[in-house]
């Protein structure tokens, strides 16, 4: 059973299984994070949906990248959790299976590509502070503290 983390679930609400690929990216004793400004601007890991067929590590890859503007090396898997959500920019309640690696931003090969999306380097505690996920809050703690 994968624990879930965040808001409840929604009594008679229909929603549609969501895998995805996040990241904790490590580098010098600073975390790389993803400011997302719409729909509601918050601080996140890196990552997003894994496309039908598409290998969990590709679509971390792509998505850090697409993210943040940085590649990535030596990814490894150090858990998952399960987030009941909607997602305005889909239109659909979703239920977020989302797995969590831990890995070094390698080299930074532009800006950001999607649209809305800025790449920040803060100290842990910071990240830990203003992350908006409680998934993505207790991986970077388990991380950096073993929490």
């Amino acid at each position: 059973m994968i624990r879930r983390l965040g808001e409840a679930v929604k009594s008679g609400q229909v929603y549609r299984r969501r895998a995805g690929a996040y990241a904790v990216l490590v580098r010098d004793g600073a975390v790389l994070v993803t400011h997302q400004a719409a729909p509601v601007p918050e601080y996140q890991l890196p990552g997003g949906g894994i496309d039908p067929g598409e290998n969990p590590i590709a679509a971390l890859h792509r998505e850090v990248f697409e993210e943040t503007g940085w590649s990535i090396g030596g990814p490894r898997r150090i858990g998952a959790y399960r987030r009941f959500t909607y997602m305005p920019e889909y239109d659909r309640w979703a239920e977020k299976l989302c797995t969590i690696y831990v890995a070094r931003p390698i080299l930074r090969r532009g800006p950001p590509s999607e649209a809305g999306h800025t790449a920040v380097w803060m100290e842990p505690e910071a990240a830990l502070a203003q992350l908006a996920g409680e998934g993505d809050r207790k991986f970077l703690a388990q991380v950096f503290w073993g929490k």
